[in-house]
C-alpha cells in the first residue's frame, strides 16, 4: 500500500497561484496512477486532475483546463498540482489519491471509487 500526505494549501489571492504537493511513502510510487480531487463545503468530492504512472499522460477536468498543471516525480515520490489564476470557486479541501488499477493508468480515472488510497487533504481558500 501507499501512504499519501498533501501539503501546500493555504490562503491564495484571487488571480494568484498555489502549488500543492503529495508525498508518498510505502510501495513504490511508480505503481500508482494519481488523481487530485477537491471538496468544497456541502459539495461532493470532485475530480480535478489525474496523471498516469510514468507522468506521460495527464487528465484534466474541463473546467480547470488552462489553469492547472499536474506532474509527478517518481524518484522523489511526489506528485504536484499547480493552480493558477485562482478563483473563489477553487476554495476546497484538496485530496491526493492513488490507484494501481491498470485501466486508470491507460484511460484515466475520474471517480472517487476508482481510487484506493487517499491523503488527509489540504485546505485551499481563495477569498472572494
Amino acid at each position: 500500500q501507499v501512504l499519501l500526505v498533501e501539503s501546500g494549501g493555504g490562503l491564495g489571492p484571487a488571480g494568484g497561484s498555489l502549488r500543492l504537493s503529495c508525498a508518498a511513502s510505502g510501495r513504490a510510487f511508480s505503481y500508482y496512477a494519481v488523481g487530485w480531487f477537491r471538496q468544497a463545503p456541502g459539495e461532493e468530492r470532485e475530480f480535478v486532475a489525474g496523471i498516469d504512472r510514468s507522468g506521460g499522460k495527464t487528465f484534466l477536468e474541463d473546467s480547470v483546463k488552462g489553469r492547472i498543471i499536474i506532474s509527478r516525480d517518481n524518484a522523489a515520490n511526489t506528485a504536484t498540482l499547480q493552480i493558477s489564476n485562482l478563483k473563489s470557486a477553487d476554495t476546497a479541501v484538496y485530496y491526493c489519491a492513488a490507484t494501481d488499477a491498470e485501466h486508470c493508468d491507460v484511460y484515466g480515472c475520474y471517480r472517487v471509487l476508482d481510487y484506493k488510497y487517499w491523503g488527509q487533504g489540504t485546505q485551499v481558500t481563495v477569498p472572494s
